[in-house]
């Protein structure tokens, strides 16, 4: 029962990861962010072959999605620190674009509850709606929204990790039990075959 539920905890939480990352690769893809947009599809191959293995019972395949939940853990650490500008980094370097794009992240732009000001020109007062950035009005900054983003991911892969060492330990001790059954079985099935060939030949040289 305790194995039944273990093994269904991890192809629930390997889904959960699954609707979380392709949401955060549709916002990175978006912002334009190719270094994150490279290891959420990394990620999204990873859970997918954890998710394979789950269902197969392939230990391999989800030792290598336990191994790749700790590096996703730290990826997401550093994306947090990035954000909040932890250790000398800074949210305005185009680290995670690879210097290839100007863009930050979709969330400067389109904060949640941000306050939207308006741009008259000189001449035409043209508008033009946009969210305020950096003026301190949004009811929750970009590099929140991104660390609260990490923050989930980080949680999944946590959890994914402990189930997936569970799941592991359970399917080798099965293994192992059936080794250990099918190895030291005192009946093999040559002893089948051994008793009815020694009973002919008993018949053979009986006197007529």
């Amino acid at each position: 029962m305790g194995f039944c539920s273990g093994r269904c905890t991890l192809l629930a939480l390997c889904a959960l990861q699954l609707v979380t990352a392709l949401e955060r690769q549709v916002f990175d893809f978006l912002g334009y962010q190719w270094a994150p947009i490279l290891a959420n599809f990394i990620h999204i191959v990873m859970v997918i072959l954890g998710l394979f293995g789950t269902i197969q019972y392939r230990t391999r395949y989800i030792v290598v999605y336990i191994v790749w939940a700790a590096v996703w853990i730290t990826w997401n650490v550093f994306i947090i620190c990035f954000y909040l500008e932890v250790g000398g980094l800074s949210k305005d370097s185009e680290l995670l674009t690879f210097n290839l794009s100007p863009q930050r992240s979709w969330w400067l732009e389109h904060g949640l509850g941000c306050a939207r000001k308006v741009e008259i020109t000189a001449g035409f007062r043209v508008l033009h709606d946009q969210a305020l950035a950096s003026g301190g009005l949004c009811a929750l900054e970009h590099s929140y929204v991104e660390a609260l983003h990490s923050g989930l991911q980080i949680l999944g892969a946590l959890l994914g990790f402990v189930y997936g060492c569970y799941v592991v330990s359970v399917f080798t001790e099965e293994e192992d039990s059936f080794d250990f059954i099918g190895g030291f079985d005192p009946f093999p099935l040559y002893h089948v075959n051994e008793k009815p060939s020694s009973l002919l030949s008993k018949q053979v040289h009986l006197p007529a």
